[in-house]
């Protein structure tokens, strides 16, 4: 465990089913698939990895006030994750279909209580993590209206009590759809992009011409290109490249949660940029090679 410190994640903790097929769905017919039911949420996916890593991890997150939630919360605690996790009455926890092959990934999404992120509730579970240096927030939350305060509050309170920060990007699409993602996350000191993502928010270009763009809003970026590798660009402007580690990839599922868990362990632990995108690439090979977003 990290001493000293510890990093804070705020997100989504949900319920994946996982479906891994083969790469061609008969649509309308029968597919042959391996179905797994496991936890999921990037937020909740980069803490497990982080607390697999060793290091100190609190998760804040909302779920329902059902067998699902506190079955999600369960399994964190059981991994070693502190959970700042709050039970909603009445609401239910999300829930992710993925559908998955040894290429790509496709989700289905229905974020049930994950959509009641409270700002109280994050403000005060922020202040009351023992030891925080860092707090990392999932893109998911500012995508939607019904949690983006929530979002902002993590921020924010980062802010407060002086912990550094990073966000996920977290989906093309969405970002797509809110247009002004950038404005909410200027000044972090982290942003991670892959691929699709960067196009989204610094248009077409190489994946360092993207870097450099988006290092005028946050202080450092990472633009992941799966099997390319990534790249960072610091404040600076010099690009670090890290190439992938090249493994047979089973499922692609949480392998970017599993990067930024990897990258940002050895970061705050005084890391420089290439030697914390070496550490990122590793934990994101161990991904592919299961099924689900978790560490076995």
């Amino acid at each position: 465990m990290l001493t000293g410190h510890a990093l804070v994640v705020v997100g989504d903790l949900v319920t994946d089913v996982v479906v891994v097929h083969d790469g061609h769905l008969e649509v309308g017919s029968d597919t042959t698939a391996t179905v797994r039911v496991t936890g999921g949420g990037q937020a909740a996916n980069t803490a497990a990895w982080i607390a697999h890593s060793g290091h100190a991890v609190t998760l804040i997150a909302t779920v329902g006030d059902d067998l699902a939630g506190r079955e999600r919360v369960a399994e964190l605690t059981t991994r070693g994750v502190r959970c700042a996790v709050r039970a909603h009455p009445g609401a239910t926890t999300g829930s992710v279909v993925v559908l998955a092959s040894a290429d790509e990934r496709t989700m289905i999404t229905d974020r049930g209580a994950a959509l009641l992120l409270d700002p109280a509730h994050v403000t005060a579970a922020v202040a009351a993590t023992p030891n925080a240096t860092h707090l990392h927030l999932s893109g998911y939350p500012l995508l939607d209206a019904s949690s983006r305060a929530g979002g902002l509050a993590a921020l924010v309170a980062a802010g407060e009590r002086g912990l550094t920060t990073s966000v996920d990007a977290a989906s093309a699409a969405p970002l797509r759809r809110v247009g002004v993602f950038l404005d909410w996350v200027r000044g972090t000191d982290l942003l991670f992009c892959n691929a699709d993502e960067a196009t989204v928010l610094a248009g077409p270009g190489s994946p360092g011409d993207q870097a450099r763009t988006l290092a005028r809003v946050a202080r450092n970026v990472v633009v992941k290109s799966g099997g390319d590798g990534a790249v960072w660009c610091g404040p600076d402007g010099v690009l670090h490249w890290s190439a992938a580690v090249r493994v047979p990839m089973i499922d692609p599922t949480g392998a970017g949660d599993a990067f930024a868990a990897g990258l940002l362990t050895a970061w705050c632990s005084g890391a420089e940029p290439t030697e914390a995108l070496t550490c990122g690439a590793a934990l994101g090979a161990a991904a592919v090679g299961r099924v689900g977003a978790r560490p076995a």
